[in-house]
């Protein structure tokens, strides 16, 4: 049809056949692919299950030729010894293994013995020890005029079983202190009475006088001159020698003068006789000696064999 210019009509035109949409083909296809892959995954699966529950070899199903895997057989295998013989061994290991501890055991013992010994013995030491300085420090107090206080309880605690007289002497001395100063003054005092009997008779007199117009002695014997006499008892005083400054006061002419001297003198001389005797009992005394605690010191003293 021809559509001629200026004319307000128009004819229609012959129209081509309308297109029918086709549907997509592609979507499907994938869509039946994905469910055959996942069937298979899931017999698979199963199939594995199956064989694994049944324990059937998925290799020899696999491959029907396959040989299965035999267990090896050791390289080597010692031969089992006799019964009787490995119970005779395992009873000497387990003899031999007795018999070295037994020895260590012995071993052990002796030395515990040994230490045991050892501290028994610096136990019994140390008693003696402390005793003998016990001893010692009285010495000192009964030489200062000093009182004993404490020491008086360690003399009757270490001493008193063993040496109960010479603890008792020396306490007593302690109350009523006599030094050797004290001595020495007093007997300078009395010099003069001393040398000269102003209270003798006159028939003692003429007897001593008598008796000192002719005195036979060694040259080196000491003289016997109240002087003399006096001066001696001094120096016996001073190095320690109580009895034999006691012995030349008595001779002197007028003794009868120094009666409370002598008691005392004596009384300081039985405190240090009694001093000694608890020195030598700390070192030497083997039954009744005790130590601090008040057990007795069974350890024996290292000087007594000499």
């Amino acid at each position: 049809m021809q559509v001629m210019p200026g004319d307000g009509t128009m004819d229609e035109l012959p129209r081509a056949p309308e297109q029918v949409a086709m549907p997509r083909r592609g979507g499907g296809l994938r869509a039946t692919l994905g469910v055959a892959l996942l069937s298979f995954l899931i017999g698979i699966a199963l199939v594995g299950y199956l064989a694994w529950r049944s324990g059937v070899d998925l290799d020899r199903l696999i491959d029907p030729a396959r040989e299965p895997e035999r267990a090896q057989p050791l390289a080597s295998v010692t031969p089992a010894a006799p019964q009787s013989e490995v119970a005779r061994e395992a009873v000497a290991i387990v003899a031999q293994q007795q018999g070295g501890l037994d020895q260590r055991l012995a071993a052990l013992e002796q030395r515990i013995a040994r230490l045991d010994l050892q501290a028994q013995a610096a136990a019994g030491n140390a008693g003696r020890a402390e005793a003998l300085l016990v001893a010692f420090a009285a010495r000192r107090a009964i030489d200062r005029g000093a009182p004993l206080g404490y020491l008086a309880d360690q003399l009757r605690l270490r001493f008193g079983d063993a040496k109960p007289i010479a603890v008792q002497t020396v306490i007593d001395a302690a109350r009523q202190p006599v030094t050797v100063d004290k001595l020495v003054a007093r007997l300078d005092g009395m010099g003069p009475a001393l040398e000269n009997a102003t209270h003798e008779s006159g028939f003692a007199w003429l007897r001593r006088e008598m008796s000192a117009l002719f005195v036979i002695r060694r040259e080196s014997a000491p003289s016997p001159e109240p002087h003399k006499r006096l001066q001696r008892a001094r120096w016996f005083l001073e190095s320690g020698r109580t009895e034999a400054a006691i012995a030349e006061v008595r001779n002197l002419p007028g003794a009868d003068e120094a009666g409370d001297w002598i008691a005392d003198a004596q009384r300081y001389a039985g405190a240090q006789r009694a001093l000694d005797l608890l020195e030598t009992s700390a070192l030497l005394e083997s039954r009744d000696l005790r130590d601090a605690s008040g057990r007795k010191v069974e350890q024996l003293s290292p000087v007594a064999g000499t």
